[in-house]
């Protein structure tokens, strides 16, 4: 493998929900579905679309098309596709992160329903803290690191990943070595916008960004560029990082 395309999902609606929920100040976000159920939004749809001007460009290098089986990524790679579907390689792997008990939670209704976590989450820090149920991300980095394994083993040398934004961000960051603090200024400094391109290739030993979370192609299509701060974590006065 020599160059890893990393693409955040569109916008989609538990995004634009998380973002009212913060908004009105609400403890609970407004959706009442799975967050593996979770579609798209109009704008999502059109960032999708717009990201197929990208992908028509890039995809006679690209070998290996792998999505994570939340709807709103799989939305995302076969609307991008358009009437030339790709192969999709389906993998749990590279989903979201899991909140447990905290799902569908704002910062605020995580410090008044489980005010507990959330001195948990102050002392153990956002990397490793893991709400019951949930996973930290450490949990999704150990995940992560057996799936881009599996990635390696294969002849390809070109792979493209359409799945979420602390994916993206872990990825990254483990294919540079980052320690805990290292990745948690990285991610606080460096947003995973909707539909953005992220890519990594091989240098030497080791890994460089070439681009990280470009948006070029939604602006030369005329889509909305949007990010989303709607996970507790990210909320939170005393929390930085990416959003979901």
């Amino acid at each position: 493998m020599q160059t890893l395309w990393l693409v955040r999902h569109g916008e989609s609606m538990g995004n634009v929900a998380a973002t009212r929920a913060e908004r009105e100040g609400l403890e609970r976000v407004p959706i009442d579905l799975r967050d593996s159920d979770v579609p798209l939004s109009p704008t999502g749809e059109e960032q999708a679309t717009a990201l197929g001007s990208w992908l028509d460009a890039n995809r006679p290098g690209i070998a290996t098309f792998w999505v994570s089986p939340y709807l709103r990524a799989e939305q995302t790679l076969a609307i991008a596709a358009g009437q030339q579907p790709v192969p999709m390689v389906v993998d749990e792997r590279i989903r979201d992160r899991e909140l447990g008990v905290l799902d569908r939670l704002t910062w605020r209704g995580v410090e008044r329903l489980h005010p507990e976590e959330a001195e948990r989450r102050r002392h153990l820090g956002k990397f490793y803290h893991r709400p019951p149920g949930g996973e930290s991300w450490a949990d999704v980095a150990l995940r992560l690191r057996s799936f881009l394994g599996d990635v390696f083993a294969r002849p390809e040398e070109t792979a493209l990943i359409v799945a979420h934004d602390a994916v993206v961000t872990l990825i990254t960051t483990l294919l540079l070595g980052m320690p805990e603090p290292q990745v948690l200024q990285f991610a606080a400094a460096n947003p995973v916008l909707n539909a953005s391109v992220t890519r990594l290739d091989r240098a030497g030993d080791g890994w460089r960004v070439t681009a990280f979370s470009d948006v070029g192609h939604l602006r030369e299509e005329g889509a909305d560029v949007t990010v989303h701060q709607g996970s507790p974590d990210v909320q939170h006065p005393d929390a930085g990082g990416t959003p979901r």
